[in-house]
């Protein structure tokens, strides 16, 4: 299975490869520079994406300092394939010091950035627009009204959201239903074997309110590609983890971690793939999951991450990889178990009131992929 293989994104038509090219890295401006790449490398990573059949690209106004968006651009019209590529880009962060409305969520930044982006991108139409992260103040009502004036005056094609809380994305999308708005398609979210929280909300919320799930840093920040071992410090091996011990202070560096590393490593070498392979194969068949977001340095990177769905992950493995990096549920999703919903409602009796393959079972301790 290549990547040129897509998904509808969500409750929407609009196809999407199953694995999405993440372009934080490109240029070396601002924050992200120092792990940033040249415009030569960018285009040899872009350019390989696009050879291999790939289609999802995202980006952010905020990445590289807007590097990102101009290097992508630029390489999208050299190319001449804008009605190709799906190009999702994202707005929140300030990127203008000592204005008060120059990030955030409210419908003037809004406005300002999207502008910014479609200059940067050089087009007049972004396919998925995302609120980047939740800023604690704007109503979500005034973020899908925005979205919905977007849509209609032909800025965008669709909209999104990433890192927000659950209830957050509930709200949004509840409120576009309820008078008619633009809906939301996506959720962009973290998710990997070191961090599967999104399992107990967000997975059947997206599953419920049709947003397909894109997943930010499925590797685990690098962790999860076999660079690096423990030790005493820390952990050895080169990468933006142990960039002034940058993992240890994210908490990656963990016993925990490390014990989901040695298990993904067997199942590698038993399968003959990279662990890297392995991560990515595990993430992009979760359920909920439409697609996961990678990143690369080099072309030859890339083509070991595109290579993570050439393959089926055995029921084997999967079952050796869920228990390792499996987490005990927050309150109160321990509860909404089989058992215990037989016990709350008359031991002994059956709990499901529909036929097999009536619809998708959503939650049985955990998430479950619908058939």
């Amino acid at each position: 299975m290549s990547v040129s293989h897509s998904y509808l994104l969500g409750r929407s038509g609009l196809r999407v490869s199953r694995i999405s090219l993440g372009t934080m890295t490109f240029g070396k401006d601002g924050p992200f520079g120092a792990w940033g790449s040249t415009e030569e490398t960018s285009r040899a990573v872009f350019d390989r994406y696009l050879a291999a059949g790939g289609n999802f690209i995202d980006t952010a106004d905020f990445y590289t300092k807007g590097t990102s968006e101009s290097l992508l651009g630029k390489f999208i019209a050299d190319a001449g394939v804008r009605e190709r590529v799906v190009i999702t880009t994202k707005f929140s962060n300030s990127v203008e010091s000592g204005n008060a409305n120059g990030g955030g969520n409210g419908r003037k930044h809004m406005m300002r950035a999207v502008e910014a982006s479609l200059r940067r991108l050089r087009t007049d139409y972004i396919d998925l627009y995302l609120l980047h992260t939740w800023d604690r103040m704007t109503p979500a009502e005034e973020v899908m009204r925005t979205f919905d004036d977007l849509v209609r005056a032909g800025k965008i094609r669709y909209a999104g959201l990433s890192d927000v809380p659950g209830w957050y994305a509930a709200r949004a999308q509840t409120w576009a239903e309820a008078y008619a708005l633009t809906p939301l398609i996506n959720l962009q979210l973290q998710y990997s074997l070191i961090e599967r929280g999104i399992e107990p909300e967000f997975v059947p919320l997206a599953q419920n309110l049709g947003l397909g799930i894109t997943a930010w840093s499925p590797l685990g920040g690098g962790l999860l590609s076999g660079k690096y071992r423990p030790d005493a410090s820390g952990a050895t091996g080169a990468g933006r983890l142990n960039v002034e011990a940058t993992g240890q202070r994210l908490g990656h560096f963990s016993e925990q971690n490390w014990r989901v590393v040695a298990v993904l490593e067997q199942v590698a070498r038993e399968l003959g793939r990279s662990p890297a392979q392995v991560a990515l194969n595990w993430a992009a068949t979760q359920p909920g999951v439409g697609s996961v977001i990678v990143g690369a340095s080099r072309p030859e990177q890339l083509d070991d991450n595109l290579a993570a769905l050439d393959f089926e992950l055995p029921a084997s493995a999967r079952q050796a990889l869920q228990e390792v990096s499996a987490r005990p549920p927050p309150f109160p999703y321990g509860m909404f178990t089989d058992a215990y919903q037989a016990w709350l409602l008359n031991a002994g009796v059956s709990v499901g009131d529909k036929p097999q393959g009536y619809a998708p079972r959503v939650w049985s301790g955990q998430a479950s992929k619908p058939a």
